[in-house]
């Protein structure tokens, strides 16, 4: 049986789509090449082209390999819809991605990956036996998940002991890890400002004589830094890209 040469990760943006490829090539002790889908496409009329068949070679000489195509609606878009893009310049780049997909297997060991949110505007060529047959919906974390995130994400910073994890994953449903990133880095950057403006309050005492106490002003993360962060946070994923 011959293995599969590529998967398509397909879900909301945000969900872990790209950190998923790369432990997929840290677990096979394999190269890594990403490739954002519009950093292949120029306005000079067949190096797009030429750019796809430099990845693929890269890739080739690099085998055992994964290649990561991210965004790769913006390059295997649908053919045919797209006559006043410079003489069908998207279906020349989506023909070459067709070709150099069919002839990677046979020279070398290349495993493909792809990810988009937007899976519905895909050609469906791209998709069919032999390419990303293989198709994998990346969801929105669940509440164990959430937990998992924070949790990795505040694994060298100071806590609270008070601080519970647990409840932070409860009362961030339906944000996603990079949602979950950003509020943890809210958090921390609300500490440091809450650090610098004692140590600011600590050096005017000092100037005018007064006695100051030298402990730690602030030696945790603590809740109300989360909070302080969750009231400025916003979810990046709505509801409409969670069923698209």
């Amino acid at each position: 049986m011959k293995p599969s040469k590529g998967v398509l990760f397909y879900g909301p943006p945000g969900c872990g789509k790209t950190l998923l490829a790369k432990a997929i090539a840290n677990e096979c002790s394999a190269n890594f090449i990403s490739i954002k889908g519009p950093e292949l496409l120029t306005m000079w009329f067949g190096e797009s082209e030429a750019n796809v068949r430099d990845v693929f070679d890269k890739a080739r000489q690099s085998a055992p390999c994964v290649l990561f195509f991210d965004e790769l609606d913006s390059i295997g878009i649908q053919r045919g819809g797209h006559g006043g893009d410079g003489g069908g310049s998207s279906d020349r780049v989506i023909n070459q991605l067709l070709t150099e997909m069919d002839g990677v297997g046979k020279r070398a060991n290349v495993f493909i990956v792809g990810a988009t949110n937007r899976p519905d505007i895909l050609d469906d060529a791209l998709m069919r036996p032999g390419r990303l047959d293989q198709l994998i919906y990346i969801p929105m974390p669940d509440e164990a998940s959430r937990y998992s995130i924070f949790k990795s994400n505040l694994k060298k910073s100071p806590l609270s002991p008070e601080l519970n994890l647990h409840d932070l994953a409860k009362i961030t449903e339906n944000m996603t890890g990079a949602d979950i990133t950003e509020i943890c880095q809210q958090a921390a950057k609300c500490a440091i400002r809450q650090c610098i403006m004692a140590d600011i309050q600590k050096k005017e005492k000092e100037k005018i004589g007064m006695v100051v106490d030298d402990t730690d002003p602030v030696p945790y993360i603590s809740i109300d830094h989360f909070n302080e962060a969750l009231k400025h946070s916003r979810k990046s994923t709505t509801k409409f890209d969670m069923h698209k």
